[in-house]
């Protein structure tokens, strides 16, 4: 691993001294924060996978997240952020600026014979890669793709001069056994052994992806060329784990429980103007136990599978660090836009239990799931998760930093927006040409817009409907009114978010209009989508004649 050397200038440190020295950590900016830029920016994306809408710092976490911290006093953080709700969909539609279907990927990547439904990228789209690289960017990637690999949509042909990646995700440590243990490695467009010389074996991958990032941008250098790195990180995705150093800072620290933690996050959240306290806390859920309610040796085990959980971000948030000094010391930072944000909420996935197993949980040879009960922590204030399209499973962070150009701000950006949105910027401040056509092929429309006003409070953006869908759940935001469904036969719900974001009070019953109107809007946009039609299954290629969800 690298040794960092840092230095100070007092104006940067002043920044963030006071707020760092909380937790200890240092300081890591030091280039003046207006230096005058007249030259493109390099634009790094960083993308968590699985991790909620609360995990951090800034968004109401317990765990301590310095550098994230620091990224957003220095920068801009956004209220009202939206992925997909899915891994792969939020992908897609963050590589193409096309809403998921368009770009060929409504669900994951399972091939099921629809136009919306092939699970990979399609020809129709291009990637930030490919406009960039057009423009005269160097592009690199590290981490997790999951766009199609397994059908031949792989990094290399989308754009990206640089790679080292994992075609899903799932890998943690160089060792790793269990379940993701056999996943492969690509640098460049060759397999690679996790153990390669060039690797500095044994690596945790929250580190690997970072280092290389560097490497890369050493390389743009070289050829004396912006760039584009898109650091897609695997944590804090399952099978949970983490360096055991660091899950032991987080051992006990869970055994308030979720009930007493999600009142403390909602807290913060209220606190810091995040959270408007008329919205009030989504109540648990039935099926999740009352904390107290659990056995001594119950909650041990609870506690020490979010202490894995809360190592992850802990390893996430220094990595940030890393990235923004290496930045730093190669003089990039003033003039490179950061991005941060997650691909869906908290995951629930393996149910009220979760999953842990292992002679050591959270070690490379385990597999461990945090499961319902603490997604809801992750997701605080919020319903649902991960796959849904309620607020729990699409609200992300998005924190923003690019000192050349960002004046810091104490206010959130409550403008919504939306993960096509990161195109749209992308091209904007590299001031490049979205094509209309590539290798023979008509693109598709950008559908998302720049957020580059809201960035540098030159403006704000015109009001849009905001559309989603995944395995039939489905919403449509405009304005302040967001109509969602959960499952493709389920009932429509309203909610006014401006009075009540948490989903508490259904006004479907009382609005019928709005939601006749509503309703027709999403269908008229699926349609043109490609969400509609949708093929007989998800795991299989569609037979015979299709079903028609009645309510569509």
């Amino acid at each position: 691993m690298r040794s960092i050397g840092i230095t100070f200038t007092l104006s940067a440190w002043l920044l963030s001294a006071v707020l760092l020295s909380i937790v200890g950590a240092e300081p890591l900016y030091a280039e003046p924060l207006y230096a005058e830029e007249s030259s493109r920016p390099n634009i790094v994306v960083i993308m968590v996978d699985d991790m909620g809408f609360s995990d951090i710092g800034p968004y109401g976490s317990e765990i301590p997240t310095p550098h994230l911290d620091a990224l957003a006093a220095a920068g801009v953080k956004f209220a009202e952020f939206y992925n997909t709700g899915r891994c792969c969909p939020t992908r897609a539609s963050l590589m193409t600026g096309l809403y998921s279907h368009q770009a060929g990927m409504g669900w994951m990547t399972a091939d099921q014979s629809a136009p919306g439904y092939r699970g990979q990228l399609n020809n129709h789209c291009v990637t930030i890669a490919e406009v960039l690289g057009d423009a005269g960017y160097f592009t690199a990637m590290t981490g997790k793709w999951h766009l199609g690999f397994e059908h031949g949509v792989v990094p290399w042909k989308r754009g990206f001069q640089a790679n080292l990646s994992l075609p899903a995700g799932g890998l943690h440590f160089s060792n790793q056994t269990g379940p993701k243990g056999n996943t492969k490695l690509f640098l460049g467009d060759r397999e690679i052994d996790r153990d390669a010389p060039q690797l500095n074996a044994p690596w945790y991958g929250t580190d690997l992806w970072t280092e290389q990032g560097l490497e890369f941008i050493d390389q743009a250098a070289s050829q004396e060329k912006p760039f584009f790195l898109y650091l897609a990180h695997v944590a804090p995705h399952f099978p949970c784990m983490a360096p055991e150093s660091t899950i032991a800072k987080y051992r006990g620290k869970y055994l308030k429980g979720w009930d007493a933690l999600r009142d403390e996050r909602y807290a913060r959240q209220v606190a810091s103007g995040l959270i408007d306290p008329s919205w009030p806390l989504e109540p648990r859920p039935a099926e999740i136990p009352q904390w107290d309610s659990l056995s001594r040796e119950q909650q041990k085990r609870y506690d020490d599978m979010m202490a894995i959980y809360a190592a992850m971000i802990d390893e996430v948030d220094r990595n940030v660090g890393k990235l923004v000094d290496g930045l730093r010391q190669r003089g990039q930072l003033d003039n490179t836009l950061i991005l941060f944000l997650s691909d869906n909420g908290g995951n629930a996935e393996a149910g009220v239990n979760g999953t842990y197993q292992g002679e050591n949980p959270g070690d490379p040879h385990s597999n461990v799931f945090i499961g319902r009960c603490w997604a809801h922590l992750n997701n605080t204030p919020f319903r649902k998760y991960k796959h849904y399209n309620h607020e729990g499973g699409i609200a992300s962070p998005l924190i923003a930093h690019w000192p050349a150009a960002i004046q810091p701000s104490e206010q959130w950006i409550r403008t919504p927006t939306h993960v096509i949105d990161i195109m749209a910027t992308c091209v904007d401040v590299a001031q490049a040409e979205y094509p209309m056509e590539r290798s023979g092929n008509q693109i598709t429309p950008m559908q998302g817009q720049s957020l580059r006003p809201l960035l540098t409070k030159d403006g704000n953006l015109p009001e849009r409907p905001l559309f989603w869908e995944h395995e039939g759940n489905a919403a449509i935001r405009v304005g302040d009114h967001k109509l969602v469904r959960a499952g493709g036969n389920g009932d429509w719900e309203l909610f006014d978010l401006s009075s009540d974001r948490t989903e508490q009070q259904d006004l479907a019953a009382k609005n019928p209009a709005m939601v006749a109107d509503l309703r027709q809007q999403w269908k008229t946009w699926a349609e043109a989508a490609n969400v509609i039609p949708k093929p007989a299954g998800k795991n299989k290629k569609p037979a015979g004649k299709k079903k028609k969800s009645k309510k569509q």
